[in-house]
């Protein structure tokens, strides 16, 4: 059985998670990758039909916690070593970003943490059960700032839908831009999901716990204002 209907997949198939970036890894890079990828990471291409056992790789029961678009890691690694207790799972397109956040993991000791290289949809759609997430973050994604390109960006309702429907109740659904347009298509987007409840009446503030990227640097040096959004998963389909 499929784990989304086949209706929503077709609509899916024009929304990627990610642009594609050429660069090539660096030497520190290429190590990493070559001693740590076979443990930590996988090509979401090559996974196996079906949901990933995540007990199994991680070789524990616990939340399991999914960040898309983890760029060069240095967020990402932070958040991992922060929450311990947690499955940490990145997902990302960018080979060089994975190579330099392995790095990072490596000299935090970061044990929590495992990686998939390849597009988020196609993780969602294939490779993720229904209500087994206890919270998926999403970044600073790409803004697509023409409004010509608006219909590129990741946060559509399909998209939502299919997060709402991999996360568990209780579950969290936590989005930051510093595009003010993207923000509020953000809000009204999740708004109108009927599994999601918004924490806040509007805009989140902004959590202590995460860190300052550098697209969030570079848009307060351009005056523009980052907003965070979190969402709770009320309802598990069926119910």
């Amino acid at each position: 059985m499929p784990l989304v209907e086949s209706e929503q997949q077709a609509r899916l198939r024009s929304v990627v998670s990610y642009v594609k970036r050429g660069g090539r890894m660096t030497a520190g890079q290429e190590r990493a990758w070559e001693r740590l990828w076979p443990t930590i990471g996988r090509a979401v291409p090559e996974l196996e039909a079906g949901p990933i056992d995540f007990e199994t790789w991680f070789g524990r029961s616990a939340p399991v916690l999914l960040e898309i678009g983890s760029g060069m890691g240095e967020t990402t690694s932070r958040l991992a070593a922060s929450a311990p207790e947690t499955n940490y799972v990145a997902v990302e397109v960018y080979e060089a970003g994975l190579g330099q956040l392995m790095l990072r993991a490596e000299k935090l000791g970061i044990g929590n943490l495992r990686l998939l290289h390849g597009d988020a949809v196609v993780l969602l759609t294939e490779h993720i059960a229904r209500d087994s997430l206890a919270g998926v973050r999403i970044f600073f994604p790409d803004p697509w700032p023409k409004k010509r390109h608006h219909k590129r960006r990741l946060v559509q309702p399909e998209f939502v839908r299919l997060v709402a429907d991999r996360l568990a109740s209780g579950g969290t659904l936590h989005l930051a831009t510093d595009w003010e347009n993207y923000a509020e298509q953000m809000l009204e987007v999740c708004s109108a999901e009927p599994t999601l409840r918004n924490r806040f009446d509007g805009w989140a503030p902004r959590p202590e716990w995460r860190p300052v990227t550098k697209f969030e640097q570079r848009a307060e040096e351009e005056g523009r204002v980052s907003h965070d959004l979190i969402f709770e998963k009320v309802t598990s389909p069926g119910n």
